[in-house]
C-alpha cells in the first residue's frame, strides 16, 4: 500500500534525474574515447615493425658485408639479399599497402642516404605513415605523409 498525502512523493525528482542523466554522459564519452581506430591502429603496428625489420636486415647486411635491398611487393615485401625465410615477408593487416613503389638499400656500409617509405591503409586511403631513417639513426615512424 503506497502512502498518500502531503508529503509523500511518488516519482523522481528533477535534480535525480539530471545525475542519471550526466552518469550516462560521462561514460558514454568515457567509451568513446577508450575505442580507437582499427584501421589506424594496424597501420600503425605495420609501420613499428616495418621499422623494426628494416634496422634488423639493415644490421644483418652490415655483419655479412652484403647488400640488402627492400621492396614491395603485390602481397607483402620482400629483403633481396638475405636467404629465403630470415625476415616475414607479409603485412600484419590485409589493407596495408606501400602508396608509391621504392626500393630501400640498407647496407652494407654503416651510412645509408636517407630513405623513406610511405604505407597506407586500403580500407582508408587518406591515412598514410611514413617510415624512414637520416641514413644515421635508426628507422622511425615520421607520422602522417604529406
Amino acid at each position: 500500500m503506497r502512502p498518500s498525502g502531503p508529503g509523500s512523493s511518488t516519482g523522481f525528482t528533477l535534480l535525480e534525474l539530471l545525475v542519471v542523466v550526466a552518469i550516462v554522459a560521462i561514460a558514454s564519452a568515457g567509451v568513446a574515447f577508450a575505442l580507437r581506430d582499427a584501421s589506424g591502429a594496424g597501420l600503425e603496428r605495420d609501420a613499428q615493425r616495418l621499422a623494426a625489420l628494416l634496422e634488423s636486415a639493415r644490421a644483418q647486411s652490415r655483419l655479412s658485408g652484403q647488400p640488402v635491398r627492400w621492396r614491395p611487393t603485390p602481397d607483402g615485401f620482400r629483403f633481396d639479399g638475405l636467404p629465403e625465410g630470415t625476415l616475414p615477408h607479409q603485412w600484419l593487416e590485409q589493407d596495408t599497402q606501400v602508396a608509391a613503389p621504392v626500393v630501400l638499400v640498407l647496407g652494407p656500409e654503416p651510412v645509408i642516404g636517407p630513405q623513406a617509405v610511405v604505407l597506407t591503409s586500403a580500407a582508408d586511403p587518406q591515412r598514410t605513415l611514413r617510415v624512414a631513417t637520416d641514413g644515421l639513426g635508426p628507422f622511425t615512424i615520421g607520422g602522417e605523409a604529406p
